[in-house]
């Protein structure tokens, strides 16, 4: 074998090395954005505006919830909507990047105990193209998850309607 032959060799084993490396991160990237849409069938919720009224529509995902994707302070966020949740309740490691800062502190009954939670204000919070103002919150040190939980706190200020596996939310007149 000429050291050509090796040269082309070596040329030919790094081509088809990088060819599987390129298919293998296509297939990631095609299966994690499958994975994503399981999780949240609301990462672009639809907003219809009639009567002076803003709707939203959402769907189940597979486990059952409702997982929208929308934004506190306009960044962006994912909320998982919680009726059982008094409050709209935020992650800690998620506050500072909202701009929230940590108020006075009390304890949360939740699904894993009680917790030290701190009072907050969300300035500004939206799903679509309802927009809700000064909406009560808790940081919450224990949340470990990146979503946050749309609470009554938030849910109060919105007619909303379950018919089979669709969440509508709507403004109050």
């Amino acid at each position: 074998m000429t050291s050509t032959d090796s040269q082309h060799n070596g040329a030919a084993k790094w081509m088809l090395i990088l060819a599987w490396t390129s298919a293998f991160a296509l297939l990631i990237y095609v299966f994690s954005d499958l994975l994503e849409q399981q999780i949240n069938p609301n990462s672009q919720p639809v907003s219809e505006t009639a009567g002076g009224q803003v709707t939203v529509q959402l769907a189940q995902n597979k486990q059952g919830h409702y997982v929208v994707t929308g934004a506190i302070n306009d960044i962006p966020v994912v909320f998982l909507v919680d009726t059982g949740a008094t409050d709209v309740a935020i992650p800690a490691n998620l506050a500072a990047e909202l701009g929230l800062v940590k108020g006075r502190p009390g304890l949360a009954n939740t699904a894993n105990g009680t917790v030290t939670v701190y009072d907050t204000l969300v300035n500004k919070l939206s799903i679509g193209q309802i927009t809700l103002y000064n909406v009560d919150a808790n940081i919450n040190p224990g949340m470990q998850s990146g979503h946050i939980l749309l609470g009554m706190s938030a849910l109060k200020q919105l007619e909303f309607t379950q018919r089979d596996n669709t969440l509508i939310l709507r403004t109050l007149n």
